[in-house]
């Protein structure tokens, strides 16, 4: 059985890794979108349109795949945190960060001319009590300027961490592959078929 083409519309390297790694044949085209947020947008509500608008962007011109749109925002009291950009900004938002709980959700949009799925995967994370020092260094290691709120799980991330909760570890990352994948395989589309 031929599997339908598959898109990762981003240009998450991130997502890209994950979902290479997970076994999955696809293309990436990342689409050009506007990221801000809508006033009185909350957090999840942005992730969701933005995965939703990445994925429609690219189903618009190439009607015949199956389209990925992926977006993920970290929340600190129900305010977005974007990615810093500059080695103050990261610093600054860990500084904010510290001993707090913090929100990342992960939101999923897979498009394709006849068929559509959405979800939102959070996951809870409670920083530790960092000082200025672990802080400076962290960045300084991981240099996580296009990540967002300054945090990559997959690398040093989780040294920062006191407490993670969600459904789906990978959720983290940018990709909840545990319900990507099971949503893919509504598509007709499992690597290990």
């Amino acid at each position: 059985m031929v599997q339908p083409r598959l898109i990762l519309a981003s240009g998450s390297r991130y997502r890209r890794e994950q979902l290479s790694d997970a076994g999955y044949e696809f293309e990436v085209k990342p689409p050009n979108i506007q990221e801000s947020a809508l006033p009185g947008e909350s957090p999840t509500e942005l992730a969701r349109r933005l995965a939703y608008q990445k994925a429609i962007a690219v189903l618009t011109v190439r009607p015949n795949a199956v389209v990925i749109g992926s977006d993920q925002v970290c929340a600190l009291d129900e305010q977005a945190l974007g990615k810093p950009g500059t080695t103050e900004a990261a610093i600054q938002q860990l500084q904010h960060m510290s001993k707090r709980l913090v929100v990342f959700h992960s939101a999923v949009a897979i498009l394709s001319a006849h068929d559509s799925k959405q979800f939102t995967v959070p996951t809870e994370v409670v920083m530790r009590d960092l000082t200025s020092i672990e802080i400076q260094n962290y960045v300084a290691l991981d240099s996580p300027l296009d990540t967002a709120g300054s945090i990559k799980s997959e690398q040093r991330g989780s040294l920062l961490f006191e407490r993670v909760t969600s459904d789906d570890p990978s959720a983290l990352v940018g990709l909840p592959l545990i319900q990507l994948s099971a949503a893919l395989r509504e598509f007709g589309i499992n690597p290990l078929a």
